[in-house]
């Protein structure tokens, strides 16, 4: 797969002699037509544009052609709750409950993305083709996204990770910069593998510093990594991508049932359909809606 014309992109790694896997992300893009789409506050860019970059890269971490993974958090903050699906392709979507929350910065005078998230819980659906998908549900440590997936892979999964991801705006609320890591030890990794990662970790206060200084996904995992033999093992284009149709959404439509159907029939106006994942609006006529109501058993 090329990278031309993608500046988005998900880089898998290894270091260590395979006693850590890593994989960090730039995602500007990702998340700008994630604020586009459902022109959200800077918070709620924030807030989304986190999950939607930690979404990207635990998505590739699947290795199934058609597994899903759905990211819902559920919380009591003004932003209402944030719902991210990716597939293992690095395409990624996303919302919020409450697109235009706006709150007062926090303490360091950075966007206050916990206060807008709440307390609340992080539920992990995989999708892989079973017949039951892998449900993990943890609650949230500290609402601001990279801690509470860390603590989701340490209690659900029992894999000792370290997150980060950032999201920085423009003055003019446009997005930045965006990306993050996600580095995860082996159940094999040595004493002093673990406790060089611990010290790198530690040493790295802010996912958007480093972003702002024109970290790449690699040079991201470089300095994550430091001193233990980084393996660059692929890259992978990621964007923000709707799977939504009109054919989709008729399938939905017709899915309601007749009864439904007949009234918005009987109401004389067209019925207007909106996907939360992309909020593209999909119009019915009600010559359409008539043609729909022959489908209907």
């Amino acid at each position: 797969m090329t990278m031309e014309g993608h500046k988005d992109y998900i880089v898998r790694a290894t270091a260590a002699g395979n006693q850590v896997r890593a994989f960090a992300a730039t995602t500007d893009e990702v998340v700008e037509m994630a604020r586009k789409a459902h022109n959200t506050s800077p918070v709620a860019t924030a807030a989304l544009g986190r999950l939607l970059t930690g979404g990207a890269m635990m998505g590739v971490m699947m290795k199934g052609d058609k597994d899903l993974l759905t990211l819902q958090i559920k919380a009591g903050g003004p932003l209402q709750g944030i719902t991210v699906t990716a597939d293992s392709h690095g395409n990624v979507k996303g919302y919020v409950g409450n697109p235009n929350v706006c709150i007062p910065a926090n303490k360091k005078g950075k966007l206050d993305v916990a206060s807008a998230v709440g307390v609340g819980f992080l539920n992990v659906i995989k999708d892989m083709g079973l017949k039951e998908p892998y449900i993990g549900q943890t609650t949230l440590q500290t609402s601001e996204i990279a801690e509470d997936l860390t603590y989701y892979f340490a209690t659900s999964e029992q894999v000792p990770s370290a997150v980060g991801l950032g999201v920085l705006m423009n003055k003019n609320n446009t997005v930045a910069q965006a990306g993050g890591f996600i580095v995860q030890l082996m159940p094999f990794a040595e004493e002093k593998v673990i406790a060089k990662l611990e010290k790198n970790v530690a040493g790295i206060t802010s996912v958007t510093a480093l972003l702002e200084q024109g970290h790449t996904p690699e040079s991201l995992l470089e300095t994550v990594l430091e001193g233990l033999d980084v393996e660059i093992n692929e890259r992978i284009p990621t964007q923000f991508y709707c799977n939504c149709s009109k054919e989709r959404v008729t399938r939905a439509l017709i899915s309601v049932g007749k009864k439904e159907l007949q009234d918005m029939i009987k109401e004389g106006k067209e019925v207007e359909m909106n996907c939360h994942f992309c909020n593209t609006n999909y119009t019915f006529s009600v010559e359409e809606l008539k043609q729909l109501l022959s489908h209907c058993k």
